[in-house]
């Protein structure tokens, strides 16, 4: 596949290693997570994706797996693709987990894509520092189910006058979420269809999000 273009339709730079970011709580890591990072890594031309799993985020409620398990499962998920690479930097910083303070100690070696869904993207503006991060990393959005794929007016004024641009990612919208996939748990459902099967044998194993509501 070709290599991501700015909103501008100018191709993306090269030159420093190209490294994907793709954070979240991952509680529990679903497909959809997976093929999010392999869609970008392909579409984009990066060297490869790092998956961050958050502390403690501070924008949802307590999370239903330790950090060490959710650390796991993403290795688990991604123990097939060299490519992706679990990086626990905001597991072992601790504390309330903000964005800033990840991107803003990341080394001037890499040019580096903050990978997201639009649902994130709406509400990009209610991010702590959220101009700041702008300043570190260049945004690339997937369609996700019930948002827009536009920037909200605030983001978009910011992005011009930064002169950045905004990559898309080329990503059939999946309904699969976290949420769903713990309310399926607690309530006996199969997850045969959002888990990898790595994954789900451990939340087996370890009788994860038996009685953790959705």
């Amino acid at each position: 596949m070709s290599a991501g273009r700015a909103a501008s339709g100018e191709p993306v730079g090269v030159g420093k290693p190209r490294i994907g970011l793709l954070g979240g709580s991952f509680d529990p890591v679903h497909s959809a997570h997976v093929d999010l990072a392999r869609a970008a890594l392909e579409q984009l031309a990066l060297d490869h994706v790092e998956l961050l799993p958050a502390a403690d985020p501070w924008q949802r409620r307590p999370l239903g797996a330790s950090a060490r398990q959710r650390q796991t499962m993403l290795e688990l998920a991604t123990a097939d693709h060299p490519r992706l690479l679990v990086n626990p930097v905001e597991l072992e910083r601790g504390g309330k987990t903000y964005t800033i303070d990840t991107v803003s100690q990341l080394p001037d070696t890499a040019q580096y894509i903050w990978i997201l869904g639009t649902d994130q993207l709406q509400n990009f503006c209610s991010w702590h520092r959220w101009r700041d991060i702008l300043g570190h990393v260049t945004l690339a959005v997937a369609q996700r189910p019930g948002s827009a794929l536009q920037p909200p007016a605030e983001l978009a004024d910011a992005l011009d006058s930064l002169g950045a641009g905004l990559l898309h990612i080329d990503f059939t919208p999946q309904n699969i979420s976290a949420t769903d996939v713990r309310r399926r748990i607690a309530a006996g459902e199969p997850t045969d269809d959002c888990l990898p099967p790595a994954v789900a044998r451990y939340i087996g194993q370890h009788q994860l999000y038996l009685s953790y509501p959705a």
